[in-house]
């Protein structure tokens, strides 16, 4: 790839042999793809089965792709407590400054700012104030990705080394068997989560980076483990340049940011300085929240954490995510996002997620969680002074987005508040707010007659994205 050179992959003479160490999670993914996309340009081909791995289960269909109508949310939704519960989160400044959008059925229901972008210089967040999303950019690249395997320049197993002529891992056998895919699921093959992590906050240019992987220890053969990633994650960025010969922020931008309309959104540092308004990362003191720059490291890393967006953005962004958006996003290819690949039980330990999840994978970009039940697609995201989550329910056509400046983790108890009322729990005191029980806890409250509003507003160390 230097000197503006692309090197596009030689035929292999392998066949079906190509993929001989790839899971069964992949062969699922890849079995999706095939009914949905029959060009065999765009079908991958499927590993030897006398080399297959134990994987989780067969993924269920994604619902647009199945035609059955989705469920509908159950009595007492109220959008207009999600978005008190929010106001209140700003209050005395807990937390600096928020945003949340929320569809369903193709509409938006609810797309806004709460609290300031700067507790120093104090603007108020609205639905077009930008905010960092950290590692909810992963589901773009694996978006990104997508379009060009539906549009045949890519293949779910097309080798990374085939496009990548620098990439190495510490064995030759196991750089050559790593596939787009096993990017995007975290399954390159090596031992450590988050490998060279450091070396990014320390300041260090990403393809500096990237050659360490070669010395990087290998936990099993690509394709047979699971290790959360954001240096070997960021490899797609150089697949897609030399698949389609755009480079990765300029790919994001044409093929998902300017179709879905999502006009504040950015990739990259100088993508978000350049945003009219944009919210400051906040960092604790002994005095309350301090804003601070954000910091250029993650942002060098742009497929694993390099996306900025507004509320208004994220509403786009979850109508697409849900099938609303098929001239941009076919729903065969929601659905091979969005199915489990790689089983992640370490998910399921802490707070909701423990009293709430049944099971957890990883997808292409996504999480995907069984959440009492329901299948619900999920990511998180923090770097210093960012959090963010995302959650799509496709059996109830619901997304939600919330992002906040600050890294407090008081709001992250919103999401499966927000997520039990849709799906009729028994309610949980998940949110450390003094909203009043009442509020919080109530079962059966008519749901709000405010129409939705898409404007409005209320009056230590860098973390690692995830």
């Amino acid at each position: 790839m230097r000197n503006g050179r692309v090197r596009r992959p030689k035929p292999s003479s392998g066949g079906t042999r190509t993929l001989r160490a790839a899971s069964l999670g992949l062969a699922s993914v890849t079995m999706l793809l095939a009914m949905a996309l029959p060009s065999t340009a765009q079908t991958p081909t499927l590993p030897d089965p006398a080399l297959q791995q134990p994987a989780p289960a067969q993924p269920a269909p994604y619902r647009p792709v199945s035609g059955r109508a989705p469920l509908p949310l159950a009595p007492g939704f109220d959008v207009g407590r999600f978005e008190a519960m929010a106001e209140q989160l700003v209050q005395g400044q807990r937390v600096p400054g928020m945003a949340m959008a929320i569809v369903h059925n193709g509409r938006i229901l609810s797309a806004r700012g709460y609290g300031v972008t700067d507790v120093s210089q104090p603007e108020p967040v609205d639905a077009h104030t930008v905010f960092r999303l950290a590692s909810l950019s992963k589901a773009f690249a694996g978006t990104l990705a997508g379009l060009l395997v539906h549009d045949g320049h890519l293949r779910w197993d097309s080798r990374v080394a085939d496009y990548v002529p620098g990439f190495r891992l510490a064995d030759e056998e196991a750089t050559r068997r790593v596939t787009v895919a096993d990017v995007l699921s975290h399954r390159v093959g090596l031992k450590a989560h988050n490998a060279f992590d450091r070396d990014i906050e320390g300041n260090a240019e990403y393809y500096q980076v990237a050659r360490k992987l070669a010395d990087a220890p290998l936990g099993c053969t690509p394709g047979d483990c699971y290790a959360y990633q954001n240096v070997a994650f960021s490899l797609i960025g150089d697949v897609v340049f030399a698949a389609s010969g755009d480079f990765y922020e300029q790919a994001v931008k044409r093929r998902i940011l300017e179709p879905l309309g999502m006009h504040d959104a950015s990739v990259g540092l100088a993508g978000i300085l350049g945003s009219p308004r944009w919210a400051r990362p906040h960092v604790r003191s002994r005095n309350g929240w301090v804003a601070v720059t954000p910091k250029p490291t993650y942002y060098r890393l742009a497929p694993a954490a390099g996306v900025n967006a507004s509320a208004s953005d994220m509403a786009q962004w979850l109508l697409a995510h849900t099938g609303h958006r098929p001239d941009v996003l076919p729903a065969p290819l929601l659905a091979t996002l969005h199915a489990p690949v790689v089983s992640t039980p370490g998910e399921m330990r802490s707070g909701w997620r423990r009293e709430r999840l049944n099971a957890a994978s990883y997808a292409l970009g996504w999480r995907v969680f069984d959440y009492a039940g329901e299948e619900v697609v999920f990511h998180a995201g923090a770097v210093q002074g960012y959090r963010g989550m995302v959650a799509l329910v496709p059996g109830r056509d619901l997304g939600v987005a919330i992002l906040w400046n600050s890294e407090s983790s008081v709001p992250s108890g919103l999401l499966p508040t927000i997520l039990d009322q849709a799906l009729g729990l028994p309610p949980q005191r998940w949110l450390d707010v003094e909203f009043g029980a009442d509020n919080l806890m109530a079962e059966g409250a008519a749901p709000s007659s405010r129409p939705a509003r898409q404007g409005g507003a209320s009056g230590k160390a860098a973390a690692s994205p995830r």
